[in-house]
């Protein structure tokens, strides 16, 4: 493409949230062209856990938070962490985080999110029924698990929501537990179930195939990175770092971790930060797991892929530069060892993929200050695979200029202006 030829929809990222709305912009009937940097589906959505988690509609940031956080950050390995080498940068995004955490706040955001998720569960509903695409998705149902009573009852006024929001679940004791997945260490004798739990058999190869279904019908690939976005008139023209220029009448910003300086060059200021997430996948057989497991006293998952067993979870706010500390991902395995005892643990392939992550727990989704035309999609957190299908919807709506499904403005970057 040179500058003088102009596409009609230009989505930058090839990840699970730019390679969704691609698809549902050619539903559409819009040409598109994406823009990928280096390979397709290798940021965030190469190591996810494959958990579509519609039920996860409880801000992270809730009332009452920042009491627990000094005891998290206290343990470099635990739930929470912050390299002293990122403190002082993180300071202003979880100053946001604690003030999103006030109770009018935290209602603000459980009524957001149940709104999105309950698209986001419709949604997929649509891309499951897709011939080429309904293999990769699964349903398992979803142990969540606590160590103790006190755990488990501190916990239910959140599971009461979810049961507002129209999610089923059951409250089980240690024999059902045992028969939904034998092998769990003793101390597990309080669980949720929740029989509609779903599961992408592999996230990574879920987004290549949506990357190749739209390729098929015709979508263009074009390697390049986006450096900065202009609008000029009608036309919005996007510069890479290689100084090509491309065209496009429309463009979508699906570039995960990496977007702030995009809306930067738009003129929109985001906390955009990332949450570093650590994982290991062990081979196929490592244990007969027949569901994926929440971990919810230790902020850890288990989930079974067509690729072995992954093992991931926690947060921790480094930034994108910082090397990775993978003693987080052994730290993982030793529990989930103990809570799994006859889990085998030889054989795994560490990952650390970046989250990104709006400190009030809602993704950036709308049109950017400058122009009408550029579209963000990004700042999904921990639900980027979950709401890729109902942020492609949202995101279609806005390019075709239709009324949005549901509400655009509480996702909007102008919200921390």
């Amino acid at each position: 493409m040179n500058p003088s030829e102009k596409c009609d929809v230009l989505v930058i990222g090839t990840g699970i949230i730019g390679v969704m709305s691609a698809l549902y912009l050619m539903n559409a009937g819009k040409s598109v062209t994406l823009l990928e940097r280096s390979e397709i589906a290798g940021g965030t959505s190469t190591g996810n856990a494959g958990i579509l988690a519609f039920p996860e509609i409880i801000p992270i940031p809730a009332p009452g938070i920042m009491k627990k956080a000094p005891k998290w950050l206290i343990d470099p390995l635990g739930p929470l962490s912050v390299p002293p080498a990122y403190a002082l940068k993180i300071a202003p995004w979880l100053w946001r985080f604690w003030t999103a955490s006030s109770p009018r706040q935290f209602q603000h955001g459980l009524k957001v999110l149940t709104a999105m998720n309950q698209l986001a569960a419709s949604e997929m509903q649509h891309v499951a029924a897709i011939p080429e695409l309904t293999h990769y998705i699964s349903n398992t149902g979803t142990l969540d698990l606590y160590d103790t009573k006190t755990s488990f009852d501190a916990a239910s006024k959140d599971w009461e929501e979810k049961g507002r929001a129209g999610f089923t679940f059951e409250r089980i004791g240690r024999e059902e537990v045992e028969r939904l997945q034998p092998g769990l260490a003793p101390k597990f004798q309080h669980a949720m179930f929740t029989p509609g739990g779903l599961q992408v058999g592999d996230p990574y190869e879920f987004t290549k195939a949506i990357a190749n279904l739209v390729i098929s019908r015709g979508a263009t690939l074009r390697k390049g990175e986006a450096s900065q976005i202009q609008t000029v008139g009608e036309t919005t023209i996007v510069t890479l770092t290689s100084g090509e220029k491309l065209n496009a009448d429309k463009v979508v910003v699906a570039t995960g971790a990496w977007s702030k300086p995009l809306a930067t060059s738009l003129g929109n200021t985001v906390p955009l930060e990332t949450e570093r997430g650590y994982n290991t996948t062990l081979p196929v057989g490592s244990f007969d797991l027949t569901r994926q497991l929440y971990f919810n006293d230790h902020a850890f998952v288990v989930t079974p892929l067509s690729s072995g067993i992954r093992v991931g979870g926690a947060v921790e706010l480094g930034g994108l530069d910082l090397p990775p500390n993978f003693r987080r991902s052994d730290a993982l395995l030793k529990k989930a060892s103990q809570f799994l005892p006859g889990l085998k643990t030889e054989g795994g392939k560490q990952w650390m993929g970046f989250r990104p992550s709006m400190p009030d727990c809602l993704p950036v989704i709308g049109p950017s200050r400058a122009s009408n035309s550029v579209i963000y999609a990004f700042g999904h957190g921990h639900l980027g695979l979950t709401q890729s299908a109902a942020t492609a919807r949202l995101v279609t709506d806005l390019v075709s200029g239709t009324e949005t499904t549901i509400s655009v403005d509480p996702f909007r970057a102008s919200r921390f202006s």
